[in-house]
């Protein structure tokens, strides 16, 4: 009773709002200026959980390891600061309601007036002007400069044109909420202009927010723009301090008609090889015939240039085994494992990282932080964990594969029959995986590749044979097909069953079977690996965004063709991606 008698002194004395609580959550007492809280009277053996919302719980652990208890009443902002009376287990505590609504309204407001930083870039303006007439061009991007000047308009934001397809706009933080919840519609507004081209026009917005100061929100917006540009264009990235968010991406990337960049790409890799000491040549975790093609295609540049290659591989999945069993016995290959790398890579060694440009994803991404001579060349949209400063990237969501890549840039530096059969066939066979058949994301580009691997003594029937399957997975590939459950919206959905050393390729083949089936527009399989992890194949007509989906479940790919490994179980991820399509 003195505890409580001397609590109510306290409260009685400090011209703040505050209430005694006791053990069970009921409010014991209140001073006078408890009003300017709670407006109604008698609150005296009333539950504080009702009155607030906040558990006695929370106040006891509030006085332990003070967590900023918070509460909003009659307009007004209040922080919760709360004291024992005395050190017993079950005390009574003295709750003061400090109003700091003045500060949170000025806080919100620097946060709203905080400059943001948006750079535009119209992404395909080079092949546009390429493929239409100058006055058919100069109406189409007086129509488009139209629109991105009233968006700006709109925001009260200050927009300068850079060049002929680049404009930087500032405006205030206070509109982003807006812009977010609108999913950046201008892209859809471009998207709709009538270009009288093959393909409509797209944008990429990157949009740095909440740096320490303009030259950090500059910063963030350039690496907003390169994810944005890397990952295909037609998208608005936005870059904070510690968070990425991406909007829109519902476009399939346009092929680039000029291919300088191929040339002079191959010019430099081939100098930095010849500047070498050796090349280790590594492609992503269990690797398929795409990275398998390209790590070849690589290696017999190495040999042009006579350096010594090394092809370092842990693991060969039984799709790969036949080529790789080629290779491995025409003594012609050094393959080596994660131990063997680590011990000749040194400041003077040449690392080519192929068919992926995350660390995370790399057979061996240890090895990229023991030299400062990085080589990415990839072909999935870029992600915010890609490689940090790599000396030559290539990075080209518009291709269909590596190994397109890689065949495009041996054409301009290695002399006609220099390639051998095995190499042409590996790349081919990794450009015939990677577009199911040259049936989805295949350009002009990717048959002019295909036809110099032809020349150069690629056997399409030799490529067919890599891809034959044993009866086995051919009876578990049927009948995952047959168990496949159909949503609403044209979704396919299929689990395979048990563990599988091919799981990936499995799970890719049915997912491509499942989009022939009449009013599917998108598919999705999980499975188990041999070693247990689920993985699973998505893939779409083009309606539905398969890699946005497939990013949430920390993987990625391209529109029509997305993968991602999991902690969860098939069921579970089957379970997430129903979700996510909704």
């Amino acid at each position: 009773m003195q505890e409580t008698i001397f609590g109510k002194e306290i409260s009685s004395k400090i011209p703040l709002p505050v209430c005694i609580v006791n053990s069970k959550g009921k409010i014991v007492s209140a001073n006078e200026y408890i009003s300017q809280v709670f407006i109604y009277d008698g609150i005296e053996n009333a539950d504080f959980f009702a009155l607030t919302g906040i558990k006695v719980s929370s106040l006891y652990e509030e006085t332990r390891e003070k967590k900023n208890l918070r509460l909003e009443r009659n307009g007004r902002q209040f922080k919760l600061m709360v004291n024992r009376e005395d050190e017993s287990e079950e005390s009574n505590l003295l709750v003061f309601f400090y109003d700091d609504t003045n500060y949170e309204n000025l806080k919100d407001r620097y946060n709203d007036e905080k400059v943001c930083v948006c750079r535009i870039v119209i992404d395909n303006y080079d092949e546009f002007a390429a493929s239409t007439l100058p006055e058919i061009r100069m109406r189409i991007t007086t129509v488009a400069d139209g629109i991105i000047r009233q968006w700006a308009a709109k925001l009260n934001g200050s927009i300068n044109k850079l060049n002929s397809s680049q404009y930087v706009m500032y405006f205030q933080n206070s509109y982003m909420e807006e812009l977010i919840e609108n999913k950046f519609s201008i892209l859809d507004e471009i998207r709709g202009i009538e270009t009288e081209a093959d393909f409509p026009m797209s944008l990429s917005i990157g949009i740095g927010v909440g740096g320490k100061n303009l030259a950090a929100t500059e910063t963030y917006s350039r690496g907003a723009m390169d994810l944005a540009r890397g990952r295909g264009g037609d998208q608005a990235v936005v870059k904070r301090v510690n968070k990425i968010e991406y909007y829109g991406g519902k476009m399939q990337t346009v092929e680039k008609s000029n291919k300088g960049k191929s040339r002079v790409v191959a010019y430099a890799l081939k100098q930095l090889i010849e500047q070498s000491k050796r090349v280790v040549i590594m492609g992503h975790m269990h690797p398929d015939m795409d990275c398998f093609g390209a790590a070849l295609g690589i290696h017999r540049v190495c040999n042009m240039c006579d350096r010594p290659a090394y092809i370092l591989i842990n693991e060969v999945t039984e799709s790969l085994m036949d080529i790789y069993r080629q290779a491995k016995e025409s003594d012609k290959y050094q393959f080596i494992n994660s131990k063997k790398a680590e011990n000749i890579t040194d400041k003077d060694t040449l690392v080519v990282l192929v068919d992926t440009h995350r660390p995370s994803y790399a057979e061996h991404g240890e090895l990229l932080s023991m030299t400062d001579r990085i080589v990415v060349i990839d072909h999935h949209r870029r992600a915010e964990d890609a490689v940090q400063n790599p000396t030559l990237s290539y990075i080209e969501s518009y291709a269909s594969s590596t190994a397109e890549l890689v065949t495009e840039m041996l054409q301009y530096i290695a002399p006609k029959k220099t390639l051998i059969k095995l190499e042409a066939e590996a790349l081919l066979a990794g450009m015939t995986v990677d577009t199911n058949r040259f049936a989805v994301k295949t350009g002009v580009r990717t048959f002019e590749a295909a036809a110099w691997l032809r020349r150069s003594g690629a056997d399409t029937a030799e490529v067919k044979r890599f891809f034959q399957v044993d009866m086995e997975n051919f009876k578990l590939r049927a009948k995952c097909i047959a168990a496949a459950e159909f949503h609403e919206g044209g979704i396919a959905v299929s689990i395979c069953e048990g563990l599988n050393e091919d799981a990936q390729v499995i799970n890719s083949q049915v997912a491509d079977e499942l989009l022939t089936i009449k009013g599917i527009r998108a598919s999705f399989v999980a499975g188990r690996t041999a070693q247990g992890n689920t993985v699973i194949s998505a893939r779409s007509l083009g309606e539905v965004n398969v890699q946005v989906i497939m990013e949430k479940l920390g993987g990625g790919g391209h529109l029509t063709t997305a993968g991602a490994q999991t902690d969860c179980s098939p069921e579970e991820t089957i379970e997430r991606v129903l979700e996510l399509t909704k």
